[in-house]
């Protein structure tokens, strides 16, 4: 079988031989462009694609195509109809990343309550050194213990949060449609949380869900942490609500566009003493990276072997 991985560069310094020792042709790119993706992906039986996008138009015109596995979750980038269309089976990669994403999570949250970067720049900055006393207090650090966590979305690592937050002694409250059992709508949650996590995909009926109405919900010392997509968040809003001290603070590892520009109104309010952004990593530590191999080469084998596994069409 002839298998081509397309863009390698999105996953960093990680052995892929597992993944290119199943093929007995196999072709290996660092990206892939629209420009020149159908001579790369010409005569292959299998795919293996991260984030490039897999158009309609692409699918279609590789004629010897059979299997496509996304390196990843999330499956927007692949025309799932069109590859149903072609008989083309497709699977995904699923909770590789959980113990990493939460680990970050819960970092970020623990940045924000002990104020640690803006402590870090303080003594780069020479202030401990002229302190008059022993310590520096100037910013205001809190406790995780007491303090009660808002989650929207509550699967594979909106639930491993809550479980990692309740080790610290914080409560949990899940957000949830009207008549969900043991869960709030959002206006009802938003000012009851000290920290609002999201962990839910992107979907056209809660893109911005978090805006200017909603923000104005918090609680002026509650803090936003948004690991899962960009678009949840209307950028232009949080920043307005943390200039103005309408939430104590973000942090965020996710934007709209990525990478972002330097117009991207959170890279523009980077600066700001109350906001934290990492580039889009939360998912990466090498165990996850490795996983992710690992369960892309059960995927290749399985459909070798006329049993495909996490299917998504």
């Amino acid at each position: 079988m002839k298998g081509v991985v397309l863009d390698t560069d999105t996953l960093g310094s990680v052995d892929i031989s597992p993944i290119i020792n199943c093929f007995s042709q196999h072709s290996v790119y660092t990206s892939a462009t629209n420009e020149d993706i159908h001579r790369k992906i010409h005569g292959a039986r299998a795919l293996v694609v991260n984030k490039t996008r897999l158009t309609k138009s692409i699918i279609h015109q590789a004629k010897e195509l059979q299997f496509i596995s996304i390196m990843a979750t999330g499956t927007n980038n692949v025309d799932l109809d069109a590859a149903r269309a072609q008989n083309i089976a497709v699977s995904n990669a699923l909770a590789y990343a959980t113990p990493s994403v939460v680990q970050h999570t819960l970092n970020l949250m623990l940045n924000l309550a002990t104020q640690l970067p803006r402590y870090l720049i303080d003594v780069d900055q020479g202030k401990w050194q002229q302190s008059p006393v022993f310590t520096l207090l100037d910013h205001p650090i809190v406790e995780l213990q007491g303090k009660t966590l808002g989650i929207v979305g509550f699967g594979e690592l909106g639930s491993n949060v809550a479980k990692v937050a309740q080790a610290f002694g914080m409560q949990t409250l899940i957000a949830g449609r009207k008549n969900q059992s043991n869960r709030l709508p959002l206006k009802i949650l938003l000012p009851k949380v000290d920290y609002l996590s999201l962990h839910c995909p992107l979907t056209a009926e809660n893109t911005n869900l978090i805006n200017q109405q909603t923000l104005q919900l918090m609680k002026p010392t509650a803090f936003l942490i948004n690991t899962a997509r960009g678009g949840l968040v209307n950028s232009d809003d949080l920043v307005a609500a943390l200039k103005n001290g309408i939430i104590q603070g973000a942090a965020i590892d996710v934007l709209t566009t990525e990478p972002p520009t330097n117009n991207d109104p959170l890279i523009q309010a980077r600066h700001l003493p109350n906001l934290i952004l990492t580039p889009h990593n939360a998912w990466g530590s090498i165990e996850a990276r490795h996983r992710l191999v690992l369960q892309t080469q059960e995927n290749i084998q399985a459909f070798q072997k006329g049993k495909p596994i996490r299917l998504v069409n």
